[in-house]
């Protein structure tokens, strides 16, 4: 199972960004699908998942703010991003979760100016 993120750049504050997850190769049963992010000198923390039946979950920091969404047919997961804050500067991750293995994406950097 390979996940290739996209979507990151550099946006202004108060902006909004859509970060994409692709996951390919044999994947079966896909438990859930989770953004996590890492800012400098911190550790990665969760952002948002989004489990079977569409359930969603998010951290107090990014509520109201970030809305995560998937499309099943194309094993794709979504974080869309807005009312951005500099605070909201990391890499973001994504990572999918199936019959109890985690499979990590390669990251995609977010910036967020003042």
């Amino acid at each position: 199972v390979q996940l290739q993120a996209s979507g990151g750049g550099l946006v202004q504050a108060g902006g909004s960004l859509r970060l994409s997850c692709a996951a390919s190769g044999s994947i079966f049963g896909i438990k859930s699908m989770t953004w996590y992010r890492q800012a400098p000198g911190k550790q990665r923390e969760l952002v948002a998942t989004i489990g079977l039946g569409s359930s969603t979950a998010y951290a107090d920091s990014v509520k109201g703010r970030f809305t995560i969404s998937r499309d099943n047919a194309k094993n794709t997961v979504y974080l869309h991003l807005s009312s951005l804050k500099p605070e909201d500067t990391a890499v973001y991750y994504c990572k999918l979760t199936s019959r109890g293995n985690d499979y990590w994406g390669q990251g995609t950097l977010v910036t967020v100016s003042s």
